[in-house]
């Protein structure tokens, strides 16, 4: 720049102030629109209505398997055990020996009481011939009457002491049979608790096993005193009616899914146990497997009446709070509403609501944290819902398929 002229003051371009203009027109309309709230559509829920169906209404209670018959074996007569003719644990039919106990000891007594026997005979044949020959010399007056009276007397005792001799052979027979120790009926056996070459039932009779029939098994529980009331009802049956029908009762183990084993009610306490106010019931079932073992725990189910029509809804759409069970409903409005309701027994994945419900109403079986009593939702019927997540993956498989090339 050269000293003392003055740069030249360059003045804005044509473009440059007609984009002012413009600038000032958008920022004019920009102002002119409002921002409005659009509020998110209402939670989708998924509700259907109560099933209606017959159901059988029925107590649960918890027992426990006991053997039908448990008999522990015990030696009777002294002597060394000589023989175990089973494995324990085994299975034994009935009859089967079981121990073996020596018996010479007990030979020789047997044989020795049917020698006494056998002498006894004999002197009461001696006996009564004398008696008879006196008899007929006392008519001819060639023998004393106190001769006859003597030979009276020594028949008598003869026989006396001849049915004497005969209980000591079946008292000796007796003894020679307990040396022997058989299965009472078909079970299994426990472990044996003597070996071989024991000295047994030597002052006390010594437990030797223990044998438990399980086919069929017993199975013990309890009743409390309102759930009696309640199937009792106001007019009891009597003795002969209740000996006349089979209350059937179903029993599951506690790894087995719903109540396989199925048995009848057998035998029911007389009284009441006080202290816990309930009365003792017995049950009978088949276990011909032998998979119920006693001591097990056992889920017992007892249809108290006859299958009668009932409201079910599933078990996932029943919530608990202090007050009890309750149930979401989606009024007419498409409003979430909370219902008191009463419960009844279980059917599989659904439960009998006694109480609360018409049959007609909406119930919410699905998206429970999004059903909030008091808020609007976006009822799906369970159905319909399926029926549309159905038709969204076919339409979606339509649009992945590929096209076949066309044939040339």
């Amino acid at each position: 720049m050269v000293e003392g002229k003055r740069s030249p003051i360059r003045k804005p371009g044509r473009a440059w102030a007609l984009g002012i203009p413009l600038t000032l027109l958008a920022l004019a309309l920009a102002c002119g629109e409002r921002n409005t709230y659009a509020p998110p559509p209402p939670p989708q829920v998924t509700v259907s209505q109560p099933l209606r169906k017959p159901v059988t209404d029925y107590l649960e209670f918890t027992g426990n398997a006991v053997a039908y018959n448990t008999v522990p074996l015990r030696a009777r007569v002294e002597g060394f055990l000589e023989k175990v003719y089973f494995q324990d644990g085994q299975t034994v039919k009935k009859g089967a020996p079981l121990f073996l106990i020596q018996q010479e000891q007990y030979q020789a007594q047997l044989q020795k009481a049917e020698a006494s026997v056998l002498a006894e005979k004999a002197q009461l044949e001696h006996a009564q011939t004398e008696f008879d020959r006196y008899s007929k010399l006392v008519k001819q007056d060639a023998a004393a009457q106190t001769d006859v009276d003597r030979w009276h007397y020594e028949r008598d005792s003869r026989q006396a002491a001849l049915l004497a001799a005969k209980a000591q052979v079946a008292l000796a027979k007796l003894n020679l049979s307990y040396t022997k120790i058989n299965a009472p009926f078909k079970g299994r056996m426990g472990r044996h608790l003597k070996d071989p070459g024991t000295l047994v039932g030597a002052g006390e009779k010594t437990l030797l096993a223990e044998i438990n029939q399980i086919d069929p098994m017993y199975v013990y529980f309890n009743i409390n005193e309102q759930d009696l009331l309640r199937v009792r009802g106001k007019k009891p049956e009597k003795a002969e009616e209740i000996e006349k029908k089979k209350h059937p009762v179903f029993v599951g183990l506690a790894d087995e899914e719903g109540y396989p084993h199925k048995g009848w009610l057998d035998f029911a306490a007389i009284s009441l146990n006080p202290t816990t106010g309930s009365l003792q019931l017995r049950a009978i079932l088949r276990n011909q497997d032998e998979l119920i073992l006693p001591g097990l725990f056992a889920r017992v189910r007892a249809p108290i009446d006859s299958a009668k029509e009932a409201l079910l809804v599933p078990e996932t759409s029943i919530s608990y709070d202090q007050l009890g069970p309750y149930v979401r409903l989606v009024n007419e409005k498409n409003t979430v509403e909370r219902r008191q309701v009463k419960l009844g027994v279980q059917e599989e994945t659904f439960r009998v609501v006694l109480e609360g419900l018409t049959g007609k109403e909406r119930v919410v079986v699905s998206g429970l944290l999004r059903a909030v009593p008091g808020r609007q939702v976006t009822p799906v019927m369970a159905g319909a819902e399926a029926e549309a997540k159905g038709a969204k993956n076919e339409l979606k498989g339509a649009k992945n398929k590929k096209p076949h090339p066309p044939s040339k």
